[in-house]
């Protein structure tokens, strides 16, 4: 991976800028390399000293006795450009850099350190880790290429992070915790080598099973995006962002001089992702801690044991509020707990088993959870008590634990309270056995919390959306519609001039007139009929509230002509310089019943065109009213949008007569996911209001800003949506027509029925093994693909019924490079002969060269000689290696060569 792989395995580091003073960084580095048991060679670099640390130093680059794989800059940023053109025509292919403040240090000409070392890297082809790094450390390696004060241990967690001082808190916290990394790296200011291409590595690293990223800002969005997504299909993966206000984020901005974004944009890139984001750092520990020694959650059901009310009740308010389950106890548990607790337990959950409870009572409770199928989860608590001493009582619970195979399906959480010596060490011995403890209720049920959300946004992943049904937008009305609005430089329109626009995507529009003053808006309101509304349209108010700028159900000519001079009469006082476009007159809307939401479209600086969810109002604020998702949507991606907003309170059920149609809603909001695909040229669109009467929906307010687009129409968009314009017909030897199109998410059915029409022994070719029947994860995974990185064409029949069948399917699964990518083939097995392999092979060459690769692979079997033939058939070498029983294919690009 471009040196990645060079970069995590080192065999010999250079240390340029070492020192003998042991408060310098060069001393640090030597020092730490030397003492973490490093096996390759270590050379200081440096003019001063004849040794650093014992170790014989070289007096400049150039002298060194080999090349080295690493080197670590620990000098200051003004030396650091000459250095690295050193290093560069010295052959160096790797750098940490340390310095801070490159980016603010500039030569004569206006450019900056910071842009002149990414370019004079990118000319050795030399890959950089920093600026501001601190390094890194790789436990499992003996490697301690940092600058910590604090190592760290072997583990099976990879921590990254953009904050040096994020890394040195992680590892004074994880040396106390025992809580070992399997790597540890320090991205800085992150010039070159970044979250995407690590998270690449990380996910596919055997010693690694869950990881950390602290984020400060996102560079590419697209390539984030799909990296976490690969990644969180095999990785555990939490995220702790900074900048969760307004205030923290305009703070990050000063120092990082970037634009950061709408911190709920990356909220919904995170979950979007499967990844789960901690709040800070005391989440974050507690969730490392919990992922660190928790089995995947089968449920979200907790269990809550313990020998003191109040807390329990605690515990129970953190979990209602933050959208937790109480597990129910069945009748023949409650039973089995009336023979071993006092008359007084709770008889629910939680299940308090009284204040003199002792360590067998507690241990009896125990067994009885574990062995019914009540609960996924339990939560042992204990507040300090005579009759059940707090370590006792652990180092009881913990051998009852390890005794119970059934203990190894829950997960399970401890709460020890208490700051003295007796509950401390007990807490020590749960972290020792391999059970997250934690210091008060909160805490641990927010932990358990975190494992809901993760498998909840898992879940997400996951889950098989359905169609919309929808397809017959009038994309002809919609091009020369935006057309039009371009050639006369009309970028900016209202709600009578977007309705063309809504309505060629079905939607419903509020009938809207506009008046010149108030005598035509009374004429205008006599033959529209009564009741109406009168709005003010002018460009300079954003707000119509300032000046009563709405007045509604007036019911004569009089009262129209009269709001109409009043509305008038307000701006001129209270804005006399603002330009009145003239008014606005509607039909009322029917409002009994109704609810008023707010739907925009708008430009992340960070994620591009997202789409924002609310009640709105005039006092809107988008950082916290607004629930964000970002396109394209699907059904299933547009329900959680509109879920998470009721949930979240930023849309409030009412209660009305008739309350909000989800699936409705859902459907609305993927119309404007696709208009914001087929239309680039939209900036912003701002729906407020949109009434929503159960499943009726009328935009009463609309605004749309166009924008000139030269670039390409999807790479505005941080998730590349579903390419089209590969869609083609194509004919088999029989006459039958198909339809070859990029495979979907929907397609999980049909993709489930497809492949149990293909032989045992066609897919044992084409997995390589038995492959029994694929579960749902396994067709998630096969119609879920990111088309940024991977491609999988289906052939589609349409029976007479109108039933689409899949015959056929090939994919292209790239490296993150985008430089090769490996295919496979599967036809219907009896489909075979009527050409129909050819077809899909000529297509997905067709399709890489397009997409700028350099070579396609595959791999089969030596029985499969109808695959061979048809590989060499489309100008593949074949490579037969009889020992290993398979075949190689290869077949070289031209790289960005057309199709």
């Amino acid at each position: 991976m471009s040196g990645i792989d060079q970069l995590l395995k080192p065999k010999s580091i250079a240390v340029v800028g070492a020192s003998d003073r042991a408060n310098r960084a060069g001393y640090v580095v030597t020092r730490n390399l030397q003492s973490g048991g490093f096996q390759g060679p270590i050379m200081p670099v440096t003019p001063k000293y004849q040794a650093v640390a014992g170790i014989l130093a070289y007096k400049t680059i150039e002298a060194l006795p080999l090349v080295p794989d690493l080197a670590i800059l620990c000098t200051r940023g003004e030396y650091n450009l000459s250095l690295i053109e050193q290093l560069g025509e010295r052959g160096v292919k790797l750098v940490i850099v340390l310095a801070a403040g490159m980016r603010g240090q500039f030569n004569e000409q206006g450019e900056s350190h910071f842009s002149r070392m990414q370019a004079i890297a990118a000319r050795y082809t030399m890959r950089v880790l920093g600026p501001n790094s601190l390094g890194m450390i790789l436990p499992w390696l003996n490697l301690n290429a940092s600058f910590a004060p604090v190592s760290a241990n072997k583990g099976n967690i990879a921590f990254i992070s953009q904050s040096a001082a994020v890394c040195t808190t992680i590892l004074d916290w994880a040396k106390n915790k025992r809580i070992g990394f399997s790597t540890f790296i320090s991205l800085g200011e992150a010039c070159d080598i970044d979250f995407p291409e690590l998270l690449d590595y990380l996910c596919r690293d055997s010693k690694t099973d869950a990881i950390l990223l602290y984020v400060d800002s996102i560079r590419d969005a697209r390539r984030f995006i799909s990296a976490a997504r690969a990644a969180a299909r095999n990785r555990r993966i939490l995220v702790l962002k900074s900048g969760r206000t307004r205030g923290g984020s305009v703070a990050l901005e000063q120092l990082s001089h970037t634009n950061m974004g709408l911190d709920a944009a990356y909220d919904a890139a995170i979950r979007r992702s499967g990844m789960l984001r901690v709040n800070n750092t005391h989440e974050l520990f507690a969730a490392v801690e919990t992922l660190s020694h928790s089995v995947p959650l089968r449920g979200e059901r907790l269990a809550i044991i313990t020998n003191g009310g109040g807390p329990a009740v605690m515990a129970v308010d953190t979990l209602m509020d933050s959208g937790g389950k109480l597990a129910s106890l069945s009748e023949k548990t409650i039973e089995a707990l009336n023979q071993v607790l006092p008359a007084s337990w709770s008889r629910t959950n939680p299940i308090d088993i009284v204040g003199d409870a002792d360590t067998q009572r507690y241990q009896a409770a125990i067994d009885i959870l574990l062995a019914s199928d009540d609960a996924d989860a339990l939560l042992i608590m204990h507040s300090p008590s005579v009759t059940a001493p707090g370590l006792a009582t652990a180092k009881a619970i913990i051998t009852a634990l390890k005794e119970n195979p059934r203990a190894r399906r829950f997960n399970i959480l401890t709460n020890w309270q208490g700051e003295g010596d007796d509950a401390t060490v007990a807490r020590l011995a749960f972290t020792h056995a391999g059970y997250p403890t934690y210091r008060t209720p909160e805490s641990a049920v927010t932990a358990y919390m975190h494992l809901v959300e993760y498998r909840r946004n898992q879940k997400q992943l996951m889950e098989t959306p359905t169609s919309t049904g929808q397809t017959d937008y009038d994309l002809p009305a919609v091009r020369a519609f935006i057309d039009q609005a371009e050639d006369i430089e009309h970028l900016t329109l209202t709600t009578h001039e977007v309705r063309p626009l809504l309505e060629a995507y079905g939607l419903h529009v509020m009938s809207t007139w506009l008046a010149s003053d108030p005598v035509e808006a009374a004429q205008i309101a006599e033959q529209v009929g009564y009741p109406v509304a009168v709005k003010l349209r002018s460009p300079d108010i954003q707000h119509k509230s300032d000046v009563q700028g709405v007045m509604l159900n007036l019911r004569t000519a009089a009262e129209v002509a009269n709001a109409s001079q009043a509305i008038l009469d307000r701006v001129s006082m209270t804005y006399p310089n603002a330009r009145i476009q003239g008014l606005l007159i509607q039909s009322m809307a029917p409002r009994a019943g109704a609810q008023e939401l707010r739907v925009t479209i708008t430009n992340d600086p960070v994620f591009g065109t997202i789409i924002l969810l609310g009640e709105g109002g005039s006092d809107w604020d988008v950082t916290k009213d607004a629930a964000v998702a970002i396109p394209p949507l699907n059904m299933a991606l547009a329900r959680y949008l509109v879920i998470g907003a009721i949930k979240s309170g930023k849309i409030k059920q009412r209660g009305f007569p008739v309350s909000i149609d989800v699936p409705s809603l859902c459907r609305f909001l993927v119309t404007l996911s696709q208009m914001i695909i087929d239309c680039p040229e939209i900036d912003e669109l701002d729906i407020h209001p949109l009434l929503v009467a159960g499943d009726e929906l009328t935009v009463l307010d609309a605004s749309l800003q166009l924008r000139d687009y030269a670039g390409s129409q999807h790479q505005r968009l941080a998730i590349r949506p579903y390419p089209k314009e590969l869609e083609q017909q194509v004919t088999l030897k029989n006459g039958d027509t198909l339809l070859l199109r990029p495979i979907l998410p929907e397609d999980e059915p049909t993709h489930k029925a497809f492949v149990e029409q293909v032989s045992e022994e066609d897919l044992y070719r084409r997995f390589f093994s038995d492959v029994g029947e694929l579960n749902h994860e396994a067709l998630a995974n096969l119609t879920q693909i990111d088309y940024d990185r991977e491609m999988a064409l289906v052939a589609t029949y349409t029976s007479p019924s109108g039933q689409e069948e899949i015959w056929g399917v090939v994919r292209l699964l790239a490296d993150p490079e985008n430089t090769e990518a490996e295919f496979a083939v599967l036809v219907r097995s009896d489909l075979k002969g009527v050409g129909l392999g050819s077809i899909l092979m000529t297509a997905i060459i067709d399709y890489a060269k397009q997409a700028g690769l350099s070579r396609i692979t595959g791999m089969t079997m030596p029985a499969n000689r109808g695959m061979i033939g048809l590989a060499q058939k489309c100008g593949f070498s074949i490579d037969v290696q009889m020992a290993d029983g398979v075949v190689d294919m290869l077949l070289p690009l031209h790289k960005n060569q057309d199709a």
